[in-house]
């Protein structure tokens, strides 16, 4: 007998369980299929190409492993109070960046911010992927071709002769590949000798420059098309395409294959990166700390910059992601997971590139800091020349770029959904179901003609100035005001209610969560940004520097966007009715439609009357 009413009782928990997961869904905008497609979604997001490129330099030039130390700190101070705050809000409006500011309407400007961060990101960030596929198709070869100087591109500065055992001696290599040493020569051929040297260009530098850009001498010379990397760039939106072209369904999938092979081919490349010789030179470049760095307020600057754009928020892509949750999903632990793991992967990535920058050091007999780099020059000249030196060079190649563009991709995915999501939300009666692909292809399109000016013989140029303006001081300024609104005007304790409401219970340490952001979280960002004004440089790009007239088009990217916060609470005061103080009150407060999405908010409010749901699925249950 009690054994029976044991087996009820757990029938009865299955039920309310489904019930609740039943609830939780949004049929009408769709879900993700599993919590694991989230997590994936999230991690693809985040785990970038910056993850590479850009956390093993700074940790570096920031005092090696003690660069741990303010960077751990500002993940607990900055980025993970905005990843979860962001995560939470997504999840518990399932709405997209611009409908999820019917918390308080006068502030709908974020969203359109927010979107505008994503468009501008998304065109620029999809050239770089056309630049790995480029690399991609051109080493699937026997011989790579940045291997030597003999081809068509390169020119008389391209370094021909491996110096190695000159220059661990001291000497230096003439034109014709022998060996100097300055008490051989005469002072002013020994000066003639140093500026060959500084001049010299590897193999892979002038193949990136001279055959895959083509690159002119500045900005102001435009060029044509390069054609074949235009073709790499409409094959990248084509992938793109089809991978959002069913919406969160078709690509819940394919973040599979984008969020786990890239750690696939960092185990691999670890794995050989440790066999070869100057890889502890590079590890231990890259980790033994300098203390005294942690005194130097440039170092806590680049750490504070570094973990607010490695999980990037403030772009609209978290609230996109979370907003296709289940309204119960524990986005609290899924906010931990993700944060945290993105730190690991960010470290872990460093044994991987420093190890093989050591090798390519040994192989070059300079020291470690001379051929650290980062950005692109490390992806697509430094780690290229260091393969060059492997044996079978080609398949670590394509290995290297395989990974270069599943992390790509894998970010560019959530930039275009963010757009799409976006638009669709905003008009869905015209634009969700059957019309989804269409927003999806004309975006792409519109996004594809736009990177097309990355593709002439200035493109790099541009692309620089965008990269430096499109996502810093407006991230900042777009990551401020949300806090603020949330925290203050809408009220953390009222948000931390929502979560509440989603989860059953408070987050862990509710306090914390209620002062970091209320307080601490604003303080660091307006810091970051008064450090970001300071540090701030002209753009630039091989010692080329942009003209007056190009940086004042890049302070027109940067503001941009931030435009739209006091733009459209301008208009929405307009059209508004009462006094100008009546108008500020009603829109300051959430709408109408605030809250979960109105059939989840319809179902959730409704007393649940189960007498004859449950009995009779109990019965049905019991007969089978």
């Amino acid at each position: 007998m009690l054994k029976g009413n044991d087996d009820k009782c757990i029938r009865q928990n299955r039920l309310d369980q489904q019930i609740r997961q039943d609830e939780g869904a949004n049929k009408e905008r769709g879900n993700w299929s599993n919590k694991l497609e989230f997590l994936l979604s999230c991690f693809s997001y985040a785990v970038g190409l910056g993850t590479i490129w850009r956390f093993p330099y700074l940790c570096y030039r920031n005092g090696g492993g003690a660069f741990l130390i303010p960077y751990c700190i500002m993940y607990i101070l900055a980025g993970l109070p905005l990843f979860f705050l962001e995560v939470a809000f997504g999840q518990y409006a399932s709405e997209g960046p611009i409908n999820v500011w019917r918390i308080s309407p006068l502030f709908q400007g974020i969203g359109y911010a927010m979107f505008c961060i994503s468009f501008l990101i998304g065109i620029y960030y999809n050239v770089i992927v056309a630049w790995s596929f480029y690399y991609l198709f051109a080493s699937f070869t026997t011989e790579l071709p940045w291997t030597h100087c003999n081809n068509e591109w390169n020119t008389q500065a391209c370094a021909k002769f491996d110096g190695r055992n000159c220059t661990l001696f001291g000497g230096l290599l003439n034109s014709t590949g022998a060996c100097i040493f300055q008490n051989e020569t005469s002072s002013e051929d020994w000066d003639v000798l140093r500026n060959f040297a500084k001049a010299a260009k590897m193999p892979a530098d002038e193949y990136f420059h001279h055959n895959v850009l083509t690159i002119s001498n500045d900005i102001q010379e435009v060029g044509g098309i390069q054609w074949k990397l235009a073709l790499c760039l409409l094959f990248a939106w084509i992938l793109v395409f089809l991978a959002l072209v069913k919406g969160v369904k078709s690509f819940g999938k394919v973040v599979y294959f984008t969020a786990l092979f890239p750690y696939l081919i960092l185990l691999v490349l670890l794995a050989r990166a440790v066999t070869l010789p100057g890889y502890m030179d590079g590890v231990l470049f890259y980790l033994i700390p300098r203390w005294e760095r942690l005194t130097e307020a440039k170092v806590w600057g680049d750490a504070a910059m570094q973990i607010f754009f490695a999980l990037s928020p403030c772009w609209g892509g978290l609230i996109t992601l979370a907003s296709y949750n289940k309204f119960h999903n524990n986005c609290f632990r899924d906010s931990l997971i993700i944060a945290t793991g993105n730190v690991l992967t960010a470290f872990f990535a460093g044994f991987v590139i420093f190890g093989i920058m050591g090798f390519m050091a040994h192989e070059l007999g300079k020291p470690v800091d001379t051929v650290a780099t980062e950005g692109a020059g490390l992806a697509f000249i430094a780690y290229p020349e260091a393969v060059s030196r492997l044996p079978f060079a080609p398949f670590w190649s394509i290995l290297f770029f395989v990974m270069l563009l599943t992390l790509g991709l894998g970010t560019q995915f959530t930039v275009l959904e963010t757009v799409v999501t976006t638009i669709v939300d905003s008009w869905p009666d015209k634009f969700r179901g059957r019309n989804h692909k269409w927003v999806v292809l004309g975006t792409s399109c519109v996004m594809f003609l736009m990177g097309l000016s990355m593709c002439s013989r200035n493109g790099m140029y541009i692309l620089q100035l965008v990269d430096n303006h499109a996502a810093t001081f407006s991230s900042l300024i777009v990551g401020f005001c949300e806090i603020m609104v949330l925290s203050w005007v809408y009220g953390a304790d009222r948000f931390l209610n929502d979560i509440r409401f989603m989860l059953s219970k408070y987050p862990t340490t509710y306090g914390l969560w209620f002062f970091m952001w209320k307080f601490v979280t604003p303080i660091v960002i307006i810091c970051l940004l008064i450090f970001c004004i300071i540090d701030f440089k002209p753009s630039s790009y091989g010692g080329v520097i942009f003209p007056p007239y190009i940086n004042g088009i890049g302070w027109v990217i940067s503001v941009l966007p931030v435009i739209f916060i006091p733009g459209i609470a301008a208009l929405k005061i307009y059209h508004s009715e009462g006094s100008f103080w009546q108008r500020i009150l009603k829109l300051k407060r959430p709408s109408e439609e605030w809250g979960p999405a109105p059939r989840k908010r319809k179902v959730l409010d409704e007393p649940k009357h189960v007498d004859s749901r449950i009995p009779l699925a109990l019965h049905l249950m019991e007969d089978s």
